[in-house]
């Protein structure tokens, strides 16, 4: 996160006019529903980016918000109201894509920090891995409700049970193991269980009661900076 003095060196810097205005507390007659923001972690190449590629694939409404730089993607996607509920407009979901490395440690709990439902995806193959564990301190630390996602359900070797029970070993209980934390099996390869994942998310958003005023002025934060040589700070 960028303090608001570094931004303010950056506009002198390139010649612009700084300006800060506080922004207004809600107002109750305009608090609506709001899109839920979601991150995706997990260990790397458990499948993150392939379950987001998923979902756009399967949701033909997706559209990419824009490609940060080459280490985080943000994406929304509109899923149909549920059955129980006609009548109302298409849900959006925005995503955020973080990266599974063990370097990008810093980027994935300033993801962490923004989101307001997290999705662990855990390859059903390999198991629990050291950034799954890093991410579930993250969790943990935030209180991010989250709904686990055992990827790679497509391959004969997976067993979602033995992963259960590796998530139970890190304090991590799922709903099937006697915990509060919903989980659902998927393969990003063949859209196996995409539907129900985006049903859990909104059914998680709905819970949690997000809410927003979309008549005050939007608030950013910044979950990416870098140093370029002729630049300087960029966000």
């Amino acid at each position: 996160m960028i303090l608001i003095c570094i931004f303010v060196l950056c506009a002198l810097n390139f010649g612009f006019i700084t300006m800060s205005r506080k922004i207004p507390k809600q107002q109750k007659e305009n608090i609506q529903d709001r899109p839920p923001v979601v991150v995706v972690l997990g260990h790397v190449d458990h499948g993150k980016s392939s379950l987001l590629e998923a979902i756009k694939d399967f949701k033909i409404t997706a559209k990419e918000a824009g490609g940060i730089t080459q280490h985080i993607g943000a994406y929304e996607v509109e899923h149909p109201a549920s059955p129980a509920k006609r009548g109302e407009s298409d849900k959006k979901i925005t995503f955020i894509d973080t990266p599974g490395h063990e370097a990008f440690s810093a980027m994935r709990s300033r993801g962490a920090k923004t989101a307001d439902i997290g999705i662990l995806v855990v390859d059903a193959c390999e198991g629990v891995k050291p950034q799954t564990k890093e991410v579930i301190t993250y969790i943990q630390k935030f209180k991010i409700p989250t709904i686990v996602a055992l990827n790679k359900m497509d391959r004969p070797e997976a067993n979602p049970e033995k992963i259960k029970q590796e998530l139970g070993q890190q304090d991590f209980l799922v709903e099937s193991r006697g915990g509060k934390i919903p989980s659902v099996e998927i393969s990003a390869k063949t859209k196996k269980g995409i539907n129900e994942l985006l049903e859990l998310i909104l059914l998680l958003a709905e819970m949690n009661e997000l809410k927003g005023d979309a008549s005050k002025k939007a608030e950013g934060v910044v979950i990416e900076a870098y140093l370029d040589k002729f630049r300087g700070p960029t966000t």
